[in-house]
């Protein structure tokens, strides 16, 4: 979860919100060819390799492969408690930094992502871009946080692993404001995969 000033254009959100306009999170949007979570919005990141030192070496590791970043410039803050992800039997370490020099980022195998792209957090913030998203499998359901992010092309839709850990940071650290928790988002046509399948 990488936090910085990452570019030179703030939120366009009017009125007041509780952190800078110009604050920004690093998210990318893994390539719809994937076999796990394709076209889904993501934090840089990925496996330990047997070369990594530990978690926090892996996500530097990562987020230069996928991102391009210079590691150089992340101060690393620390890591979240590891949260188990039940559907792919994953244990993810979330790794928190502050890109103190910003380096260019972009995508660097499309076979892996299609964009990669600041979201202001002002913007993730304003209640008018929260919601529910719902996904069901199976005849189970699952309820959660989503966020939509302004881009060129229209919008990109934060959801499932990422949104609840955006969304747990933001109450923690107070930043959270009322939003309408009936309001569903969907998850077809907004950089997401079907939910149905």
């Amino acid at each position: 979860m990488l936090f910085g000033v990452l570019d030179d254009l703030p939120s366009d959100r009017v009125g007041a919100a509780p952190v800078s306009r110009d604050l920004d999170v690093l998210l990318l949007a893994r390539a719809s060819t994937l076999r796990s979570h394709a076209g889904q919005v993501a934090f840089p990141g990925g496996r330990i390799d047997p070369g990594d030192e530990d978690a926090v070496a892996a996500a530097l590791r990562e987020a230069r492969e996928e991102t391009g970043l210079d590691p150089a410039g992340v101060d690393v803050l620390g890591t979240l408690a590891a949260v188990p992800l039940d559907y792919s039997r994953h244990l993810v370490t979330p790794v928190v930094g502050w890109w103190r020099h910003p380096s260019p980022v972009d995508v660097v195998d499309e076979a892996e992502s299609s964009a990669v792209f600041r979201a202001p957090v002002a913007d993730l913030l304003d209640p008018s871009r929260r919601g529910v998203t719902v996904l069901r499998r199976g005849g189970d359901e699952w309820r959660g946080p989503g966020f939509l992010v302004p881009h060129a092309t229209g919008a990109h839709l934060v959801w499932g692993f990422t949104a609840m850990l955006l969304d747990g940071v933001f109450d923690r650290l107070g930043w959270t404001e009322p939003w309408d928790r009936a309001r569903e988002l969907p998850l077809v046509g907004l950089g997401a995969v079907d939910p149905e399948v």
